[in-house]
């Protein structure tokens, strides 16, 4: 029966990727093509469960799903709240929550693909959804926390702030929007830029890989309405666990 339900979803998954002109139906949004196409590949050269986690990463799935789980905790958020997964992915840290909170979660992903992975790895009372504009699709003042997890890393800085702004509109007062970014302060990701700038300099095409400093955010904040951002370290672990790799941002709003 296993083995039949993974045969049914790679073909979904295989089935979710026909090739198209570029851009057609999208508007020319680059993160949607580039994910698109990034986990097209992944799916048709790898296992269906190693596919997903490099997907989103790559790594151990359920290691790192708990590391993001602990962001989010220390961040504030607790047993009863709603949150939102901005970007959620294949599901890492839906699958997180689920093993170990009682929250209302949405997560949104641009890959209907990778949805339905996650889908098949979290609550059945956890809701998934595809949505490509630069916004959030909740009610304003309806989450307790927002999350974004290695997606503004991969955004123009004025598709951040777009998002950020309705991040702002849709937490309740109190509420916070939490997202992980790189840094040229952080000295271990100067490999990512190496690596982006080995590629540029091979023609080869990636997907788009954006640094930005605390100094910026803390701007963004202020013309937001949030309160002052807390900041986090790649290296750093106030949660106890181990660190994440890319910094932490956490946005309170007043």
């Amino acid at each position: 029966m296993l083995k039949k339900l993974g045969r049914r979803l790679h073909f979904r998954l295989r089935e979710s990727f026909a090739p198209r002109a570029h851009g057609a139906g999208l508007g020319g949004m680059h993160f949607v093509e580039d994910y698109e196409r990034v986990v097209a590949n992944l799916v048709a050269t790898h296992p269906i469960d190693e596919a997903m986690a490099l997907a989103v990463g790559g790594g151990d799935y359920v290691a790192l799903g708990a590391v993001q789980r602990a962001v989010v905790r220390n961040a504030g958020l607790a047993d009863g709240m709603s949150v939102i997964d901005l970007g959620c992915g294949s599901g890492r840290l839906a699958h997180a929550l689920g093993t170990a909170m009682e929250v209302r979660y949405l997560g949104i992903d641009v890959v209907q693909a990778l949805l339905d992975y996650a889908a098949t790895r979290a609550p059945p009372t956890y809701r998934f959804l595809r949505h490509t504009r630069l916004d959030i699709p909740a009610e304003a003042g309806s989450a307790d926390l927002i999350c974004a997890f290695s997606v503004f890393t991969h955004l123009l800085h004025e598709e951040s702030f777009l998002y950020l702004a309705d991040m702002h509109r849709v937490l309740r007062p109190g509420g916070v929007a939490v997202f992980s970014f790189l840094e040229f302060a952080e000295t271990t990701h100067w490999k990512i830029f190496d690596q982006t700038v080995e590629a540029r300099r091979g023609g080869t095409t990636l997907t788009l890989n954006t640094f930005i400093e605390r100094g910026p955010i803390a701007e963004w904040a202020r013309r937001l309405g949030f309160e002052a951002p807390r900041f986090i370290g790649g290296m750093e672990s106030p949660w106890g666990a181990a660190p994440l790799g890319q910094a932490v941002a956490i946005l309170r709003r007043p």
